[in-house]
C-alpha cells in the first residue's frame, strides 16, 4: 500500500508541475501503474461529475461569449472606482460574487487589474485588497451551487439524504464571514504604500505613468444583460431542484418510484441555459470555446477524469487496510481529516479533484456527512504554494511590487488572508452544523 501511495503522490506532483491537463493525464499514468503493476481493479470513472462540469462550463462560456462576464466586470469597476477608500473590503466581495455566480474562480482575472489600480491611485497598499480578493475567489468555489467541487460533494453525499440546500446553508455564510474576517486582517498588512521601500524605489525610477486601466464598454449591453439573467435563473432553478425533492420529476420503474438525480438536472438545466443564451443573443457557438472560461473548465474535467479515477482506484483497492489503520484516530479527532483535505488540495490544485479523491475515504471512515460539509472549505488550500494562475496574475498586476512571493517562498502575500479565511470558515461550519 505504501509503495502504491508513493506512485500516486509522484503522479500528482509531476502532473501539478506539468500544468494544464498535466494533472489529469498523469492520473492516467498512475492508474496504469496501479492496474497493470499492482493488479488493482479500476473503479468506474467519475463520468457524472465530469458531465456536470462540462454542462456548467458550456453555459458560463456562452455567457462570456455574449458579453455577460464583461458586463459584470464593468459593474464591478464602477463600484470600486466610486468607493476607492473601501477597496480592501469591496474587492473580495466582488471576486466572491463572480465565482459564486460563474462556478469558477478564473473569472476573477478580469477584475484584478482594476483592484490593483484603484488601490494604487488611493495610496492603499495593493497587496491588501489583491491578496484577499484572490482568496475570496477560491473560497466561493465551496459555496457556489454550480461549482465542480460542490457538485462532486453533493453526488457523494446523496446517499445520506443530503440536499444542495443542506450544503449551501452551511458553506455560504461560513465562507462569506471567513472572507470578511480575512479582509479585516488584510487592512493592517505591511507598511502604508507611501512608506513602502519597493514602491518608493519604483516611483523614483519613473515606473508609473498616467495611463489608466479602463475596462472597455460592452459592445451589446442588451445581449450581455440577457446572458447574465439566463445564467443566474438557471443557477436559481438548480438550487430549487436541489433543495426540494418534490420539485424533481419522478418515474415508475419496475414498480418502484425513482426521483431524477441532481446530476441529470444540472446537466439538462445548464445545457438548456447555454442554448438559450446562444439563440436569444445570436452568439456564435464557436466563440464560446475561445474565451478564458472554456479552457479552464475543460482542464478541470480532464484533471478529475485522471486524478479522481486514480484516487478512487487506490482507495477502493486499499480501503480495508486504510480504515483499519486510521479509523480510530479519525473518529477521536475528526478535524484531522480537515487537515488531510487541506494538504491534498495543495498537491492537486483543484477543489473538485480533492473532493473526489479524498471525501470517499471520509465517508468510509464513518465521519458524519455534516462534519464533512463543515470541513468542505479545507479544500481551498492551493494558495499555500504561490504558483496558482490567479495568484501569479495578482502579483503581476501590482505595479507597486507590494504583492509578492517572499524570500522563503511561503511568506507570500496570500498566506495570511488564506489561512484566516479558511480556518474561520471551517470553525463557523462546525458551529453551524450544531445550530442547523
Amino acid at each position: 500500500m505504501i509503495l502504491q501511495l508513493a506512485f500516486v503522490l509522484t503522479a500528482i506532483i509531476i502532473g501539478a508541475r506539468l500544468g494544464g491537463i498535466g494533472l489529469g493525464v498523469m492520473g492516467g499514468v498512475g492508474l496504469g501503474i496501479l492496474t497493470f503493476v499492482f493488479g488493482l481493479q479500476p473503479t468506474a470513472p467519475p463520468i457524472d461529475v465530469m458531465l456536470m462540469i462540462a454542462a456548467v462550463i458550456s453555459a458560463a462560456s456562452c455567457m462570456q461569449a455574449a458579453g455577460g462576464l464583461d458586463y459584470m466586470v464593468k459593474l464591478a469597476e464602477k463600484l470600486l472606482r466610486k468607493n476607492p477608500s473601501h477597496v480592501t473590503l469591496l474587492s473580495p466581495i466582488v471576486t466572491y460574487l463572480f465565482t459564486f455566480v460563474a462556478g469558477t474562480g478564473h473569472v476573477a482575472y478580469s477584475v484584478l487589474p482594476v483592484i490593483a489600480e484603484v488601490a494604487t491611485e488611493t495610496k492603499i497598499r495593493p497587496e491588501r485588497p489583491l491578496g484577499i480578493a484572490v482568496i475570496a475567489s477560491q473560497q466561493a468555489i465551496t459555496a457556489s451551487p454550480i461549482s465542480a467541487a460542490t457538485v462532486a460533494l453533493l453526488g457523494l453525499l446523496a446517499g445520506f439524504d443530503i440536499t444542495l440546500f443542506d450544503i449551501l446553508k452551511i458553506t455560504i455564510p461560513a465562507t462569506i464571514i471567513g472572507v470578511l474576517v480575512g479582509a479585516l486582517f488584510s487592512m493592517k498588512v505591511g507598511k502604508e504604500l507611501v512608506d513602502d521601500p519597493e514602491y518608493q524605489k519604483r516611483l523614483a525610477e519613473g515606473y508609473f505613468d498616467s495611463k489608466k486601466v479602463e475596462i472597455k464598454d460592452v459592445h451589446n449591453k442588451r445581449n450581455a444583460m440577457i446572458s447574465v439573467l439566463i445564467f443566474i435563473l438557471a443557477t436559481a432553478f438548480i438550487v430549487l431542484f436541489g433543495s426540494f425533492d418534490g420539485m424533481r420529476p419522478t418515474f415508475l420503474i419496475d414498480g418502484e418510484t425513482i426521483t431524477l438525480g441532481m446530476s441529470a438536472i444540472i446537466e439538462i438545466v445548464m445545457l438548456s441555459a447555454a442554448a438559450l443564451i446562444l439563440i436569444i443573443t445570436k452568439t456564435d457557438g464557436i466563440k464560446a470555446t475561445q474565451g478564458s472560461v472554456f479552457p479552464a473548465g475543460m482542464q478541470a474535467v480532464i484533471a478529475i477524469f485522471g486524478i479522481a479515477w486514480m484516487g478512487d482506484t487506490f482507495l477502493q483497492g486499499n480501503m480495508g487496510q486504510l480504515t483499519e489503520s486510521i479509523e480510530g484516530l479519525v473518529r477521536q479527532m475528526p478535524w484531522l481529516f480537515g487537515i488531510a483535505l487541506f494538504v491534498m488540495s495543495i498537491l492537486l490544485y483543484s477543489q473538485a479533484a480533492t473532493v473526489r479523491a479524498l471525501m470517499p475515504l471520509g465517508i468510509a471512515l464513518g465521519i458524519s456527512p455534516y462534519m464533512l460539509i463543515a470541513m468542505f472549505p479545507a479544500v481551498n488550500g492551493y494558495f499555500f504554494i504561490p504558483n496558482y494562475p490567479t495568484v501569479v496574475a495578482a502579483i503581476n498586476f501590482d505595479r507597486t511590487g507590494t504583492t509578492k512571493i517572499g524570500k522563503y517562498v511561503l511568506n507570500h502575500s496570500f498566506m495570511m488572508p488564506g489561512l484566516v479565511s479558511t480556518v474561520v470558515a471551517i470553525v463557523l461550519g462546525l458551529l453551524f452544523i450544531q445550530v442547523f
